[in-house]
């Protein structure tokens, strides 16, 4: 089985822990993890562009003038996508849909994959829990700091520990997450990314299930 060091709040190594082979070892496999993290992305991508048609403009549906005999071109409304102010022809609707379908086995292998490469590239952390003595952001960011990480991370928490989340929500370039919580597109977002011991056996009964 995989191996971690597990660490106290004082940045200081306190153990090792074993992980499953089946969430934590796992071969690359890059086009499974983008075709997924491509689903996650356009699902959560949200449709505000929006103009509107001749039907959806304002304006009387009288013919502005009569077809013959002005010696200007015909047209039959004020609406018309050729007017000032008329409808818009192809242009971006609300009704557009970026859903993408992604089964539940490819979801989770994907999450495996992308937690077998945070530990490979040995920016995985276990820590013996998040429990700080001084409920403040401050002791935080000292845990963190403790621990000589650079660039963004990733906290994990269990639900034991959802509490504890308040307390790092304000840092710069830090996140939360809760183990039932966690997907590919949030490991992906962080350069390192931080467990604690009851996270990651929660995270481990997620996939038992």
């Amino acid at each position: 089985m995989a191996k971690i060091k597990i660490y106290n709040l004082e940045g200081e190594s306190s153990g090792e822990m074993e992980l499953s082979d089946a969430i934590f070892a796992l071969p690359k496999n890059d086009e499974l993890l983008q075709q997924v993290l491509v689903a996650l992305l356009s699902n959560s991508r949200q449709v505000l562009a929006h103009a509107k048609t001749r039907a959806e403009r304002a304006g009387s549906g009288i013919k502005p003038w009569k077809q013959k005999g002005t010696g200007r071109a015909r047209v039959g409304s004020v609406r018309s996508p050729l007017w000032r102010k008329g409808g818009i022809i192809f242009g971006p609707t609300k009704d557009r849909n970026f859903k993408k379908k992604i089964n539940q086995k490819m979801k989770s292998k994907a999450l495996a994959l992308a937690l077998s490469g945070k530990l490979s590239e040995k920016e995985m952390i276990v820590m013996e829990n998040f429990s700080i003595v001084e409920k403040k952001t401050k002791k935080m960011a000292e845990v963190l700091k403790n621990l000589k990480i650079k660039g963004s991370s990733l906290l994990v928490f269990s639900n034991k520990e959802n509490e504890m989340k308040r307390f790092s929500q304000n840092l710069a370039k830090v996140k939360n997450a809760s183990a039932g919580q966690l997907n590919v597109l949030n490991i992906l977002n962080n350069k390192n990314i931080i467990f604690s011991r009851e996270s990651v056996k929660e995270l481990e009964e997620r996939f038992k299930k």
